[in-house]
């Protein structure tokens, strides 16, 4: 089975509705007094990423095709751009871009594999634009 990838078309999600926590791989072990205890759950972790893209008309029908076609209405897995990472230039320890011989600045690449999260996504109407609101669980 091939894994799907993140359509090009779509936009690279916005700063300001970006969030991610990271999922808790502990278990709490009663006690009968003072604090708690844990134990690990699991070895590895997984995140969970708040995203928004602002789209066309025409973005918002690659994505809603992605999201129940491709994916299944995301019970499928996907490869996407990671947003933190992804096309960021390679910087310098004086924060300048690294460039590489023909002047172009070196960028960084990374991807995420992906599951839409546990809600669909949401969409909100911007006068002709639409805003796309939808999680992702990124997997270790």
């Amino acid at each position: 089975m091939t894994v799907a990838t993140w359509p090009s078309d779509l936009p690279r999600p916005s700063r300001a509705g970006y969030q991610r926590q990271t999922d808790d791989p502990r278990l709490a072990r009663r006690a009968e007094a003072g604090p708690p205890t844990y134990r690990r759950r699991w070895s590895s972790t997984t995140r969970s990423v708040a995203l928004v893209i602002d789209v066309s008309r025409a973005q918002k029908a690659v994505f809603d095709s992605f999201h129940d076609e491709v994916t299944a209405l995301g019970s499928l897995p996907f490869w996407m751009p990671d947003p933190t990472t992804d096309g960021w230039p390679v910087l310098d320890a004086a924060g300048a871009p690294v460039l590489a011989g023909d002047g172009a600045p070196l960028l960084l690449a990374a991807q995420w594999l992906c599951l839409f999260g546990a809600t669909t996504p949401v969409e909100t109407l911007r006068g002709v634009r639409f805003q796309i609101s939808f999680g992702v669980t990124v997997l270790p």
